[in-house]
């Protein structure tokens, strides 16, 4: 087993410091890695909150909820014309 670290692995406990050069690389891969994950959280937000879509993606949940509530509201206005 070496004690000089592997790219892309974390340094073992005791192994000799990395190099100016090695950090700043780590942190310019670090760097564009957390530019692509904000990026694809970015696109998967405006995907999640557009309502248009989100309405016309579950347009069957949708109506049989809004049915459900139709009759639980129908059922209690008889209930309540009954006393």
């Amino acid at each position: 087993m070496s004690s000089k670290p592997q790219p892309g692995r974390p340094p073992v406990p005791g192994a000799p410091a990395r190099s100016a050069a090695e950090i700043r690389r780590d942190i310019d891969v670090q760097r564009q890695q957390l530019g692509t994950s904000v990026d694809a959280l970015r696109g998967r937000v405006t995907e999640l909150t557009d309502w248009r879509r989100q309405v016309q993606e579950h347009k069957r949940e949708l109506v049989i909820g809004a049915a459900v509530v139709g009759f639980a509201l129908g059922g209690l206005a008889m209930l309540r014309r009954r006393r």
